[in-house]
Formats: structure tokens, C-alpha cells, sequence
């Protein structure tokens, strides 16, 4: 989840891409639409309206009390969407596995145990966004501690951060404290800009702790059907998987579905019916972003983003965010989902990241846990008092995951897509391959 090596970059001329991903559409034909394109049925569950009223103690929140009700707003969506970020909105423990892979095949990995504990009370009508809507602007909601356990050289470095409600006024989002072994003592770092990514990763702060929907402005392009995020490549046909318990599962790239096993509204074929919608980036909240606007595919019963798309601020695709979920906590039944596994490509960079939270355990913190655990003290006595397993690192580069489908067909009038002539090349030998294929030189027989 978080990483700490140095980067490999690699700069490029950039060309429009042409029908580059046409094989990319589903062998059963066109799997989106537009508004327009939409049945008056598919229309009756939407509200077209980007201009809504407001809340009368806090302006930039909808009249209707959370968690709204049909028909949505591509506004009420992105709410819905925030009870899902990267690290789930519960009280809980993982095994997080993470790496990243240049396009020349090196690669970096690691494992923290992530420790969370969540202010609001843990159930489906206290807990999740309205918990972090009910803080007052300033004061903390969430704290997050990683406790490194690989490579070896990290072994026993720790970082805290403390999560506070914003507004424009209160803008500090987060405290960050490191521990480390060699130094023996705390270090509190300044926030982070918002965007900014880890030291050799595709992943961003942002990525982990996620946005507010209230920093955009909002519009509904259409739907989806989604029929895979997250892929394994052909020289990896399983993946282990860890229980909190300590039990070992091979999954095979044919059980590892979407939204997991439990999802019950997958179509015939397997595929999950998704929400497209867009957000600009507000400057008055946002300003000088990393990102001019985000597109998510989010699942149509829960809204569980399956793939989140950010767009530079020449309104590029740069980065591609897949998902596959898990329900980890059924107590919250359709908010109880989390990320297993995500997958992040640079498209001008062609670089990979991953994080997969394994072993999760849903963890109700004691009153002595809470004080004790969960501040910056704590990390100088180096207890790791969950030593959760796993062994989900990517065993060598050749089995790393695929760069994901970039369906450059698929609304073409929100999505601009360009990519260096190398990044292609290798996109076209990765996909006749199975797998990775590294530094594949470009010849005029495979430009586009």
C-alpha cells in the first residue's frame, strides 16, 4: 500500500491512439451506453439533474438525507461510492501485499499489516460516510497504522495516519508519523499534497484515503457492463489467498470474480452491471490538482467502484484503477464490501502497482486498545500484536498482473486516451502473449 523505493522514469512522445483496442469490446457486442441511448426503464432509476437542492446546515451536501433513494444523482452515486475507499470504512486488520513493476521488468514488493480503527460505530446506520459527515470539520475520524514486515530491510518501520474532516476552512486532512528501527523514534512529516504518489508506485495518497464527493461536480455518461477488472496472466493460473485464521486458499483466475462470490447480481454471463459517471474537479476545493476530472464504473445495486479512471489536466488518461471485492463484513451486508485486490497503470509511465489485503479481520478495538494503539507513542515499543500471514507476493516479474483493458471505444466523447509508442507495443505483445512482455521495441510493423 505504501512504498518507499526509488523510481524508474521513462519519458516518451505521446500519439493519439486509433481503433488501437478494438479486440478489447466484449465478443457479445457493444456493452455500453449513453443517456441517450438508455431505455425509458434504465432512464426511471437515474435523476439527470446537476443542479439539486442543498442541505440547510452544510451547503455543499443534497437536500435528501443519506443514503438517498432512486431515482440518483450522479452526485447521491459518488456518496454512495465513498463508503468504499481502498482501506474499508470498519474497524479491521489486513495482510497487505503491494509491489510495482517498471516496463523493464523490475520490480519492488512489500508487506505492512494494516491496523484500522474507524470512529463511528460499526453498523450499517451509524458507521461508514455518515460517520465522517457527522464529525466536525477538524477533528478526526479514522487512523490507519502499517506495520512493515517485508522486505527485511523494513522490517519494523511504521507509519500512522491520523484522517480529519474537512471543509474549505479546516483543509488539513491528515497527520503522518513514521517509525524507524535504525533511528529509534517518531518523525511527523508535513501532509501531503493531495494527489501526490508514493516514491516509485502509481498509487496517491488520494488512492488510499479517497475523495470526497463534494471536491467534484458531477454528470451521468451512462452504463456498462463490466466483464473483468483485475487480470492474472497466463503463467499464473492461481492465487494464494489467506484467511484471518491463518488458512491457505488457492484461487484459480477463474474463481476470482469481480465482486466476489457472494454478489448475487451478476449477469448470465458474469459480468456486473455498472453506473459511468464523471466528475470534474472543483478549484475551490481542489485547486492546482493533480487530476482535472475522475470516471467511475460503479456496480449498479451497491455502488462499489469497480474501475476508477483519472484524467490529467489536459483531460488525458493517466492512471486506470481495477478492482476485485470481497464481502468482508456481512454485519453491513451491501456496505460490507472491500477492496481484495486493486491494480494501477500509468499509461504514460507504463508502470504497474498493486495492493491485495489479504487475511482480513473485522476487529471491534477495546477502550484500552483505542488509547493505547492508535497514537504516535505507540509505535517506539515495535509490537506487532497481529502478526497476520500471507503469501500473496508476486513470485517473479514474468507473473505480475496484466495492465488493464483500456476500451478505448467506450464513450469517446468523455474519454481522451494517448499513449507513447512503446507502452503500445507492449500492450499489443502482452495481450497476443497471455503475460507481460518487456521492452518490446517499436517497428513500423505494430504502429498503430
Amino acid at each position: 500500500m505504501i512504498y518507499f523505493f526509488c523510481s524508474c522514469w521513462l519519458v516518451f512522445s505521446l500519439f493519439t491512439t486509433s481503433d488501437l483496442f478494438a479486440a478489447e469490446i466484449s465478443s457479445g457486442g457493444k456493452t455500453w451506453k449513453t443517456i441517450e441511448e438508455l431505455s425509458p426503464t434504465d432512464k426511471a432509476e437515474l435523476d439527470l439533474r446537476t443542479e439539486t437542492p442543498r442541505d440547510a446546515q452544510i451547503p455543499y451536501l443534497p437536500a435528501e438525507q443519506y443514503p438517498f433513494a432512486p431515482p440518483y444523482t450522479a452526485e447521491e452515486m459518488a456518496y454512495r461510492e465513498m463508503e468504499f475507499p481502498h482501506v474499508s470504512r470498519w474497524s479491521h486488520l489486513i495482510a497487505d501485499s503491494f509491489g510495482t513493476l517498471t516496463s523493464g521488468g523490475y520490480l519492488n514488493q512489500g508487506v505492512t499489516i494494516g491496523v484500522n480503527f474507524y470512529m463511528g460505530e460499526n453498523n450499517a446506520t451509524e458507521g461508514g460516510v455518515l460517520a465522517q459527515l457527522r464529525t466536525a470539520p477538524g477533528k478526526d475520524y479514522e487512523r490507519m497504522l502499517f506495520y512493515y514486515t517485508s522486505p527485511p530491510e523494513s522490517l519494523g518501520e511504521q507509519n500512522l495516519w491520523i484522517l480529519y474532516r474537512t471543509d474549505l476552512k479546516a483543509t488539513t486532512q491528515l497527520d503522518y508519523f513514521a517509525y524507524a528501527p535504525s533511528l529509534r523514534r517518531v518523525r511527523r512529516f508535513p501532509q501531503p499534497r493531495r494527489g501526490e504518489r508514493f516514491p516509485n508506485s502509481v498509487q496517491a495518497f488520494d488512492d488510499v484515503v479517497g475523495r470526497g464527493a463534494w471536491e467534484f461536480s458531477w454528470k451521468i455518461l451512462g452504463t456498462d457492463v463490466l466483464q473483468e477488472t483485475v487480470r492474472l496472466p497466463d503463467t499464473r493460473p492461481t492465487l494464494t489467498l489467506a484467511s484471518a485464521e491463518g488458512k491457505f486458499t488457492d484461487v484459480s483466475r477463474e474463481q476470482l470474480k469481480m465482486m466476489g462470490d457472494s454478489y448475487p447480481f451478476y449477469t448470465v454471463d458474469g459480468g456486473v452491471e455498472c453506473y459511468v459517471i464523471e466528475g470534474t474537479t472543483r478549484q475551490d476545493w481542489l485547486p492546482n490538482y493533480s487530476a482535472s476530472k475522475v470516471i467511475y464504473w460503479l456496480d449498479r445495486h451497491y455502488f462499489y467502484p469497480l474501475r476508477i479512471e483519472q484524467y490529467d489536466t489536459e483531460g488525458r488518461l493517466a492512471v486506470v484503477e481495477v478492482r476485485v471485492a470481497k464481502q468482508e463484513n456481512p454485519a453491513l451486508k451491501d456496505k460490507g464490501y472491500a477492496a481484495l485486490l486493486s491494480v494501477y497503470y500509468d499509461l504514460s509511465l507504463d508502470l504497474l502497482s498493486y495492493s491485495l489485503h489479504d487475511a482480513h479481520l473485522v476487529k471491534e478495538w477495546s477502550a484500552e486498545e483505542k488509547k493505547v494503539m492508535f497514537g504516535p507513542d505507540f509505535m517506539r515499543r515495535q509490537w506487532l500484536m497481529y502478526p497476520l500471514k500471507t503469501q500473496a507476493l508476486v513470485r517473479t516479474p514474468a507473473e505480475f498482473y496484466l495492465r488493464p483493458l483500456l476500451y478505448e471505444g467506450k464513450f469517446p466523447h468523455a474519454r481522451t486516451i494517448e499513449l507513447e509508442p512503446e507502452g503500445a507495443a507492449r500492450i499489443r505483445a502482452q495481450e497476443e502473449a497471455g503475460h507481460l512482455v518487456f521492452e518490446t521495441p517499436v517497428t513500423a510493423g505494430n504502429k498503430p
